[in-house]
């Protein structure tokens, strides 16, 4: 048996350690690989290489490595892309797996899938065709609480505790429309006041905690393709970028992606649909994040973004990131 991880301990599963590490690109079929920096300082991120869809190479699983890991992912609707989602969760065997846009209501949820993988607390704040998020983990869940910043009732959040005090809050935060007026564009005034509650709500944390999610933000110039061409583009202007700020000044969050991956690496997590190929143009934007209060951030030994998801079958415009940390 595998020793206790402090307050967590897992239920001991067999593992096959025939899953490889690459620090190359391009790797076998079913292997990890690790993209060397580009010519232009791109950032090196762990991605999935492709391989056939009927089978796949068990990952160790971390109650054996000592650590905990925890992903998130705006999946784009959980139900149409559930075999992208079993594959990953087969092949990296996060602990705890944290989806935006679900777009399901509760009852409707695949819960049996993921229960399936060893998945077996799951919180959920469903809502039918639009919007949603889950938590799925293999380590207790002790409670949760589902948070309303526009007193609209969409689902955009869910919060959980670990056995050990530690938090962990799953954000999808709004979109904001295509023109960055509040005064044409509600839904952009619709974000912006989504912020400020909740920088007002994180100025109040006092537990370790670890804020994920779609932000809908990429704040840096480095996190878009972009810099120049973007800033008039709802994701990436000064106004959402200063409001951003302010958020992640309020609690002093580490933002754990530039944390393992400083600027200005390439560290993008959205490419759009409008692109039959994603990789000719390469237009993506870094929207999700991990940010994590100082004690959280103290124990992060790795942060991953899995790229190669977004060449899938039925991939989402997003792609799973993940950061482990010792347990």
């Amino acid at each position: 048996m595998p020793p206790e991880r402090g307050p967590f301990l897992l239920e001991y599963r067999p593992f096959v350690l025939s899953e490889v590490e690459e620090r190359v690109t391009g790797g076998a079929l079913g292997t990890r690989t690790s993209t060397p920096l580009s010519a232009d300082g791109g950032a090196q991120t762990t991605a999935l290489a492709p391989r056939r869809r009927d089978s796949y190479m068990p990952a160790m699983p971390s109650s054996v490595a000592d650590t905990l890991k925890i992903v998130s992912w705006n999946i784009n609707s959980v139900r149409f892309r559930i075999e992208i989602v079993e594959r990953f969760l087969r092949d990296v065997a996060p602990d705890i797996l944290c989806l935006q846009e679900t777009k399901v209501i509760d009852g409707d949820f695949p819960a049996a899938a993921f229960k399936a993988l060893g998945y077996k607390h799951i919180m959920l704040h469903g809502q039918r065709m639009h919007h949603g998020v889950a938590i799925l983990s293999r380590v207790p869940l002790v409670e949760d609480d589902r948070l309303d910043w526009q007193a609209n009732r969409e689902a955009r959040h869910i919060g959980v505790r670990l056995a050990n005090g530690m938090r962990i809050e799953n954000v999808y935060v709004p979109a904001g429309g295509d023109v960055p007026d509040r005064d044409v564009n509600p839904k952009f005034g619709q974000k912006l006041d989504f912020l400020e509650r909740m920088t007002a709500w994180s100025q109040s944390l006092t537990a370790p905690t670890l804020l994920v999610g779609d932000f809908n933000i990429a704040p840096l110039p480095c996190d878009v393709w972009g810099h120049k061409q973007l800033l008039g583009t709802v994701s990436h202007t000064p106004i959402e970028v200063e409001a951003l700020d302010r958020l992640k000044a309020s609690n002093s969050w580490v933002d754990l992606g530039r944390h393992f991956h400083p600027a200005p690496a390439r560290l993008h997590t959205w490419w759009s649909y409008r692109s039959p190929d994603f990789t000719v143009n390469d237009r993506g934007r870094r929207l999700d994040h991990m940010w994590a209060t100082a004690e959280v951030a103290a124990k992060a030994v790795s942060h991953t973004v899995f790229e190669a998801c977004r060449s899938w079958l039925k991939p989402s415009d997003h792609v799973p990131i993940m950061t482990e940390f010792a347990a």
